[in-house]
């Protein structure tokens, strides 16, 4: 009987969400292999075996929230109305902040001091973007959105989505602001005022 792997992709993601846990709540400091190793029940052989080092297990880490973000934005089903679409995408977006907070900040932010994707990663986590691109470049080509490079469309909401859910996620946001009520109305009256008049 051949014996069970026990460096499997169960423990794989166990190990990048608890080295994503461990950066989001205490920096980048706090990521010792010994202790990620002993928190999830393993050993330093696992972690180099699946990882080899600090540098390749923040790119897994890189990787791997792409990769689930992905999954979430390509997994929109589009309506055919880009507003609404747009919408979506942005709930979507958030949705996937919210399941995967300890791994946003390595995605979006300077979290990891020296880290830099290398350029096939970086290529990868743009791709997750498509989506939106494409109902925007749609919108602006057939002459449904106002008459302006996609490019301000695309960037412009994009931002709108990432602030206020980096908002939320740091608990920036005034106790007043109840996020499940305002977030879709912010996404679609930024959207509608992109419709031409």
């Amino acid at each position: 009987m051949p014996r069970p792997r026990t460096h499997d992709e169960s423990l794989r993601l166990k190990l990048l969400d608890r080295a994503g846990e461990l950066i989001s709540a205490d920096g980048p400091k706090a990521l010792s292999l010994r202790k990620l190793a002993a928190d999830v029940g393993t050993s330093t052989t696992a972690v180099y075996s699946l990882f080899g080092g600090k540098t390749d297990l923040v790119s897994a880490l890189f990787s791997e929230g792409f990769r689930r973000f992905g999954l979430r934005m390509s997994g929109v089903s589009r309506t055919g109305d880009p507003v609404e679409d747009l919408v979506r995408l942005g709930v979507a977006y958030r949705e996937s902040a919210l399941a995967d907070p300890h791994l946003y900040a390595i995605m979006f932010t300077k979290s990891v001091p020296g880290f830099e994707p290398a350029e096939e990663m970086s290529e990868q986590a743009r791709a997750t973007l498509a989506p939106l691109e494409e109902t925007i470049r749609e919108a602006v080509a057939d002459g449904v959105f106002a008459d302006v490079p996609p490019e301000v469309v695309i960037v412009s909401c994009w931002g709108l989505v990432h602030g206020l859910v980096s908002l939320e996620l740091n608990g920036n946001l005034p106790e007043e602001f109840t996020v499940s009520e305002a977030y879709e109305t912010a996404l679609r009256a930024n959207a509608s005022g992109w419709l031409r008049r």
